[in-house]
């Protein structure tokens, strides 16, 4: 009798792009009320997984489920059976859990979502490539579809689904898009107000092996300035190991970068 897991598992490594060895980067930034481009460099149709970046999305379906209620409910408590660092033993609410990017959380979130409505949002949502079935053979969605798994996304996928929640276009309750928006970490950038979530990991293979001489980092997100508003992402895969997570050197590179982008 055949393993259909293990040919499962050889026609996606067939099937899979060559991993290339080079370093990956894209910025692209959209008019967020035209959606015209107004800057796009790099490599911006490729997808990698969202890691972190994911915690928009999924605050989106956390309020549309009803399972967050405002900017500080529900506080969830962490305890000994939640998996996670040292920092982020310490109770937890929609807020924290945006700026301090705490997995744990995102985790009950899921789990209490289940299985069958995480997917279907996914899918409404059009996110990415749609793909919750996490690592092979692991049953692992629920909890590491985002986190180098199975889900994957290009920067220029992230922009047009930023864009759609600032439209309070995506196919969910009108309330939770706004509340979902209001959670994300501020900054600044010149005279631009900043909201974006970063998002740090590896590039992976079919199996959710990380390459870990191929960190990536993510900063996805929005900017105001008067009137004007745009949607943006960059993306930087390296060729070599990090001693930092990378999320947060490209977030700062894009903050100091706006200004002279957006004159």
């Amino acid at each position: 009798m055949f393993d259909r897991l293990r040919i499962a598992t050889v026609l996606a490594l067939i099937t899979m792009p060559a991993l290339s060895a080079e370093p990956v980067a894209c910025t692209v930034i959209l008019d967020g009320r035209s959606g015209d481009v107004l800057l796009r460099e790099g490599t911006c149709d490729q997808r990698f997984a969202p890691f972190s970046t994911f915690k928009l999305p999924l605050a989106v379906m956390g309020y549309d489920a009803g399972i967050l209620v405002d900017d500080v409910t529900p506080r969830w408590e962490w305890h000994a059976g939640l998996t996670a660092p040292e920092r982020d033993h310490k109770p937890v609410d929609p807020t924290i859990w945006e700026r301090d990017s705490v997995l744990w959380y995102s985790r009950e979130l899921t789990r209490l979502m289940g299985a069958d409505a995480f997917a279907r949002y996914v899918a409404e949502l059009d996110y990415g490539n749609g793909d919750v079935s996490g690592a092979p053979g692991k049953q692992n969605g629920l909890t590491n579809a985002w986190l180098g798994t199975s889900l994957a996304i290009s920067p220029d996928e992230q922009v047009a689904f930023v864009r759609r929640l600032l439209r309070g276009a995506l196919p969910v309750d009108g309330q939770a898009q706004a509340w979902a928006a209001s959670i994300l970490p501020d900054f600044t950038a010149g005279d631009w107000m900043v909201s974006g979530k970063t998002g740090s990991g590896w590039v992976s293979d079919a199996n959710g092996d990380f390459y870990r001489d191929r960190p990536l980092g993510w900063f996805v997100g929005w900017a105001q300035r008067g009137d004007s508003v745009v949607v943006f992402a960059r993306l930087r895969v390296d060729a070599q190991r990090s001693a930092e997570n990378l999320g947060p050197v490209v977030r700062e590179s894009l903050l100091a970068d706006l200004p002279a982008l957006l004159p």
